[in-house]
C-alpha cells in the first residue's frame, strides 16, 4: 500500500500519528515515509530473513565493532524529513542507545535493502508499483541525501548486488552492480569482502 497527499507531502508529525495508529492495528505492516509519501513494508519472507542473517555474520566476523540493526528506524533526506527502515543499517554497537523509534543517521556505515516481492498500490495515480523498485530508485536518492556511506543494495529479480558508495548530498555518484556469485567489495568505511555464491540459495 502506498497513499500520498493530493497537493501537500505529508508531514512528520502526522506520519508518526499514522505510524501509531496501524502498529496497534496490524503489527505485520511498518511505515515508511520517503519524498512525502507514505509507504508499507510488509513483513519479509524467509528466504529475505535468511539474507539478513548471512548479512549479519558476515559483518560481525569482517568489523567485531559493529552490527547489522535489523529494521532500525531513520530518519533520512534533506533535514531529516523522512522516514525509512532498512532492511539493515551498518552501525557501531550501542549506536542507537537512548534514542526512539526514529534515529539520527549520523553512526551509519551502510545502509541495506534486500528487495521483496509483494506489490504497493499508488493510490493517488491507480498504478502498481513494486517495493523493488522503490529499493531501486527513492531508497539510493533518500539515503545519498543523508549522507549514508555506502549503500548494499541485494536485488532478488535480477540475481544482482549493486553498491552505490560517494553520496554527494543528491545521489550516489558510484554504483557498480555485480551478478549473484560473484566478490563484490564494500568500500570504506565498511571495508567488507562478500562472496555471493551463497545468495543464488534464496530467490524463487
Amino acid at each position: 500500500m502506498t497513499v500520498t497527499t493530493d497537493r501537500n507531502h505529508l508531514g512528520t508529525e502526522i506520519f508518526d500519528e499514522l505510524t501509531r495508529i496501524l502498529a496497534r492495528t496490524d503489527e505485520r505492516v511498518r511505515m515508511e515515509l520517503i519524498d512525502g509519501k507514505l509507504r508499507s513494508k510488509v513483513v519479509p519472507d524467509g528466504d529475505h530473513g535468511r539474507i539478513i542473517e548471512w548479512l549479519l555474520r558476515i559483518c560481525m566476523q569482517s568489523r567485531p565493532e559493529l552490527f547489522l540493526y535489523p529494521d532500525q528506524g531513520l530518519k533520512v533526506q534533506a533535514y531529516r524529513s523522512g522516514r525509512a527502515r532498512p532492511d539493515g543499517s551498518l552501525a557501531p554497537s550501542g549506536a542507537f542507545v537512548g534514542q526512539g523509534e526514529w534515529v539520527d543517521p549520523g553512526p551509519v556505515l551502510m545502509a541495506v535493502e534486500v528487495t521483496s516481492y509483494d506489490t504497493d498500490t499508488d493510490t493517488d495515480t491507480d498504478t502498481d508499483t513494486d517495493t523493488d523498485a522503490r529499493d531501486r530508485t527513492e531508497k539510493p536518492r533518500a539515503y545519498a541525501e543523508t549522507g549514508i556511506p555506502v549503500y548494499l543494495l541485494i536485488d532478488r529479480d535480477s540475481c544482482e548486488v549493486t553498491v552505490f558508495s560517494e553520496p554527494d548530498g543528491v545521489r550516489y555518484e558510484s554504483a557498480r552492480t555485480v551478478p549473484f556469485g560473484k566478490t563484490v567489495v564494500l568500500p570504506d568505511p565498511v571495508g567488507i569482502t562478500l562472496e555471493t555464491e551463497q545468495l543464488k540459495d534464496w530467490v524463487r
